[in-house]
């Protein structure tokens, strides 16, 4: 990243913002192997080839009777009549072959026998002694899930930089892995300067405040999976903040603060980081979140969020996550969204972006309906704990009316 200085912040859109960060980090952790049962949450590091097809056979779908379609005596109600010659539980199979007008009584995922190509669910049959009576119209092949129809022999299922949710997980176990190549976790120093902090559960003046912002963006972080080291509160000294940025530089693949990064204000922080390496001072066009700052302390990255509670939250789910996405080596850092119905009236001026703090209702016709929260005020954290997400207003629009249908980008999306 380029030197610049802090008196002419660049104003940046979101997507301007989110695609320098793109185009300008990557990956900066090692690769390590680990159990299956600890990949959730990780970043895989290799392709994972399926060794078998899956299902290894034509399997049936449902509990009910297996057999060849077309055959066996037709009877006057539209039913075939078919003689019961075994019995597949899953797990076993049949030895030999069917004969035309014969028929196994099967359970779900069972192997199909050779000779039968069609499974009767066993609601639309019936028995009678040693027959078994099935639909004269089901089609050839129904309730049969053919041998690869999930994942094929020397197929590639899952790639290097996703993220393993619970179903990469479950994919992983379904070919064999007992075992995974994935990216080593993100180190993140986290710390908060200002006289005017304390430390939560410790005595305070009337004129100081709890740092709340520290807290919220570790659990911000520790929702993506990285290693965080709290540094706590620094001493608003220079040389102190200096020192603890020099060295926390060393061990640390991101470097994470709020406050102290608006236009022209004095900070040691800032001061700090340009001696240090370098610092971007952006104007981001968004509400709330408008001051952010990138930079480098030597070659480890260094973001800094706003200070206002709510301002540093909302920055960390736009901005920050999709970099600690990017540096712990994930392809995608899509922000997750949908569309809702809008609850609410809103008015604005065109130019700033804005995402407004709002929970979710069943409206009458049975849509998720967006209602939004009373202030826009970005120091009111209680917004954050009410809201179930962000409605996301864009820059050129006038505002937002009652049954307008909108982008919501859910809370549970973002804090993973």
């Amino acid at each position: 990243m380029d030197d610049c200085t802090a008196q002419a912040p660049t104003a940046l859109s979101l997507d301007e913002a989110v695609a320098r960060i793109d185009g300008s980090f990557g990956a900066v952790t090692g690769t390590e192997e680990v159990p299956l049962r600890a990949a959730l949450g990780r970043v895989l590091a290799e392709d994972v080839v399926a060794p078998l097809n899956v299902p290894p056979a034509d399997v049936s779908a449902m509990d009910g009777w297996g057999y060849a379609a077309g055959t066996g005596a037709e009877t006057s109600d539209g039913m075939r009549r078919l003689t019961v010659v075994g019995r597949v539980p899953a797990g076993s199979s049949f030895e030999g072959a069917l004969k035309p007008g014969e028929a196994v009584r099967i359970f779900t995922g069972a192997p199909v026998p050779a000779g039968a190509d069609t499974v009767a669910m066993q609601e639309d049959c019936r028995t009678e002694g040693d027959a078994v009576l099935v639909p004269a119209a089901l089609k050839r092949a129904s309730n049969v899930r053919p041998m690869g129809e999930d994942m094929t022999a020397g197929s590639v299922v899952l790639h290097p930089g996703q993220r393993m949710r619970a179903q990469e997980v479950g994919l992983a176990a379904a070919v064999g892995r007992a075992a995974l190549t994935v990216r080593k976790r993100l180190r993140v120093v986290l710390f908060s300067t200002g006289d005017e902090l304390r430390e939560p559960g410790q005595p305070k003046p009337s004129h100081a405040i709890y740092d709340a912002n520290r807290y919220t963006l570790a659990a911000q972080l520790d929702a993506l999976g990285v290693e965080v080291r709290d540094l706590g509160i620094l001493p608003d000294r220079p040389d102190a903040t200096r020192a603890a940025l020099a060295e926390a530089a060393g061990t640390a693949d991101l470097l994470v603060t709020s406050g102290g990064v608006s236009v022209g204000e004095e900070d040691h922080v800032k001061a700090a980081v340009n001696a240090l390496g370098s610092i971007d001072l952006w104007t981001l066009a968004i509400k709330p979140g408008k001051p952010l700052a990138l930079g480098r302390v030597g070659t480890t990255p260094f973001l800094g969020l706003p200070g206002n509670p709510v301002s540093a939250m909302v920055t960390f789910l736009l901005v920050g996550r999709p970099l600690v996405l990017r540096l712990s080596g994930a392809t995608s850092t899509a922000t997750p969204r949908s569309l809702v119905v809008a609850g609410f009236s809103f008015d604005k001026k065109p130019g700033r972006r804005e995402f407004l703090r709002a929970r979710l209702e069943r409206g009458e016709d049975g849509r998720p309906l967006a209602v939004k929260f009373p202030s826009n005020s970005s120091g009111v954290l209680t917004s954050m704990v009410e809201a179930d997400g962000l409605v996301d207003v864009p820059a050129e629009s006038r505002g937002v009316r009652p049954g307008d249908l909108v982008d919501f980008l859910p809370f549970t999306g973002l804090f993973a």
